[in-house]
């Protein structure tokens, strides 16, 4: 049987070779397999139907996802997504890794050096928020509970100078009372039963909303039950909770990053503020969904 690579079927089927990779990836084409990272594919290979990509739109970012994972696809919107995420992430919380070393780090597994030092946490920490994203996406369908939560925890921390040091709790719950700017958080000795109860009213409701979404992350970082990593597994578990429940994720950049400090100071009083940043960010994310060319209804 005679292969065709993904620039001859795009031209044959009139389609962009990002649609085609996606076809690939997400197993529609029968019989196209990869070598290294070339997609081959069956000469007489059917082209996939598009109203069915349409029908499962709901479900078909994560479906994606996990198929560019396990294949190992570059340029997708996984590449994407870990790159994006990773680094705006671990930047709000003092990363001094720029996007260009970050993506370095993801594409290469080296540590691309121009001028200076760099904290050796901040490249850890790196390489540890890729596999988080990874148990995100694998485990997204799955309930929440205080065994996964920690379980982010320890992988994201994983390695560091705070993994070596007892008091920092890695992969457990804090041991010393902390803060969110001014704002006190619950008591060590609290932590356990107010995450019990978080995650009991939380998975009681099977369906929802984007502001149920935001009202968890909002009183999981009112807990803050970690002590350091908080704001990276909180918004962790809120890109799963999007990918289980077919809500367009969005990710936090610079730009918006104060907009949402001061949603979540406000939530109590005011959810529009906290509401309508993460729509701007959720904005964002679709522009990447259009990119990919992956249907988005939300």
């Amino acid at each position: 049987m005679k292969f065709l690579s993904v620039v001859q079927i795009a031209k044959k089927w009139n389609l962009s070779e990002r649609s085609v990779r996606n076809y690939c990836a997400t197993g529609k084409v029968d019989g196209a397999f990869l070598t290294g990272k070339t997609w081959n594919i069956p000469e007489d290979a059917q082209k996939p139907d598009r109203a069915n990509k349409r029908a499962d739109a709901p479900s078909a970012l994560l479906d994606i996802l996990k198929a560019e994972k396990n294949v190992g696809l570059s340029g997708g919107i996984y590449h994407k997504v870990q790159i994006e995420l990773t680094y705006n992430s671990n930047h709000m919380e003092g990363s001094k890794l720029t996007h260009e070393q970050t993506r370095y780090i993801f594409e290469t597994n080296t540590v691309g050096l121009e001028n200076g030092a760099v904290n050796v946490d901040d490249i850890i920490e790196t390489a540890n928020h890729f596999k988080c994203i990874d148990i995100v996406i694998d485990s997204a369908k799955k309930p929440m509970t205080e065994a996964f939560v920690k379980l982010l925890h320890r992988t994201l921390k994983s390695g560091t100078t705070q993994a070596r040091r007892d008091r920092f709790a890695v992969g457990d719950y804090k041991k010393l009372p902390n803060t969110v700017g001014d704002m006190l958080t619950a008591r060590p000795e609290e932590v356990a039963e107010k995450m019990k109860s978080l995650l009991s009213e939380y998975n009681a409701d099977k369906e929802k909303s984007f502001d149920d979404l935001l009202d968890f992350h909002y009183r999981f970082e009112c807990i803050h039950p970690f002590q350091d990593g908080n704001g990276r597994v909180g918004r962790l578990l809120l890109f799963k909770e999007c990918l289980k429940h077919d809500i367009v994720p969005f990710i936090i950049d610079d730009e918006l990053k104060l907009f949402y400090y001061r949603g979540l100071r406000e939530w109590k009083n005011e959810k529009g503020y906290l509401r309508d940043t993460c729509l701007a960010a959720q904005d964002k994310f679709k522009k990447y969904l259009d990119l990919f060319e992956i249907d988005h209804r939300r």
